[in-house]
């Protein structure tokens, strides 16, 4: 099984938060955040059309990568991979270490991409296409790692939730989504909300593996219960390891009694004092998580080519359809 870890202590916001990146971050970091309402994310994936999806070999791999990716997109089709390990993350999330072909192959996704997940069930008359972003490292070997969350009637997570090691899930990719490179922006904001942490991680981990790159990162990540902050240790890890570039700032809809940060949705007062500015030059946003997050943060995308018009708290706060990417 997969080690454990307790959540660290929440600290409050500090008003002067956007200044973090000049400033040494105080112990433990500040916590604030954002909107949960309606529906449930898709493991922080996009929707995906199976058609046009470029091969491993026409896309830049991630840093460190092996050169035998078992995903290739293209023609390849789906790949069956065994589950081989399980771990309870909270009671409604589990983290899925699944096998690849190969033990010395490497998954072959790039920052930033996800993958297919499809299940036929014997009474559906259509297979359930599901796109996740994996949690675990590009450049490790022999395995992928899926944080899945269940919702209730979701069929592809109640499935993968009802899966015992040694046990077959077909997968596909990868689908490439927003094409990262070292110091390509100065700044990125990242709002996330749940299983929406997913493709934020991803980046997270280009950027801070690759002792080039430079980009200043803060991170919104919203949930309902502190018992839903996901990858809290590794986010604690990352923020304790490069204090003036990175700072996450976590939101609670029903927070303890105790708890030190925001409660409630996220506003465009919070997004305000801790997001980097619109008018800087060279500022990106990401936004991942379910529907009621999207609408109120950036509004949806249109389709998986399309990212739909910019909406919500981010336009009335002056950021430009250029400046925000909807995962």
């Amino acid at each position: 099984m997969f080690s454990r870890s307790a959540f660290r202590a929440a600290q409050p916001l500090r008003m002067h938060a956007r200044r973090y990146a000049t400033e040494t971050a105080p112990n433990g970091g500040s916590n604030t955040f954002l909107y949960l309402a309606g529906g449930g994310a898709l493991a922080g994936a996009a929707y995906w059309y199976l058609g046009g999806a470029p091969t491993a070999q026409q896309i830049q791999p991630a840093a460190g990568a092996a050169a035998k990716p078992a995903f290739t997109g293209g023609d390849q089709g789906f790949l069956s991979l065994a589950l081989v390990d399980v771990e309870n993350v909270n009671h409604n999330t589990k983290r899925f270490r699944f096998e690849l072909p190969e033990g010395d192959m490497v998954s072959g996704l790039h920052i930033a991409s996800a993958i297919l997940t499809k299940y036929k069930g014997p009474n559906d008359e259509k297979p359930t296409l599901r796109p996740y972003t994996p949690i675990s490292d590009e450049g490790q070997q022999g395995f992928v790692d899926l944080l899945v969350k269940k919702y209730p009637g979701g069929p592809m997570s109640t499935h993968i939730h009802d899966m015992v090691p040694g046990q077959r899930l077909d997968f596909k990719g990868p689908l490439p989504k927003y094409s990262w490179a070292e110091n390509k922006h100065e700044h990125i904001g990242l709002i996330a909300g749940g299983t929406g942490i997913a493709p934020m991680y991803q980046l997270l981990r280009a950027i801070f593996n690759n002792p080039n790159d430079k980009t200043k990162v803060t991170l919104v990540f919203g949930n309902v219960t502190e018992a839903d902050i996901l990858l809290k240790k590794e986010l604690a890890e990352l923020e304790n390891t490069h204090p003036q570039r990175f700072r996450a700032f976590y939101v609670l809809d029903k927070a303890p009694r105790n708890w030190q940060g925001n409660r409630g949705f996220i506003t465009k007062d919070l997004l305000k004092t801790v997001l980097p500015e619109p008018k800087s030059d060279n500022v990106k946003v990401f936004v991942c998580g379910p529907p009621g997050l999207m609408k109120a943060i950036s509004g949806d995308k249109v389709s998986p080519r399309d990212q739909g018009e910019l909406t919500g708290a981010l336009k009335d706060l002056g950021y430009t359809q250029e400046q925000v990417y909807k995962f």
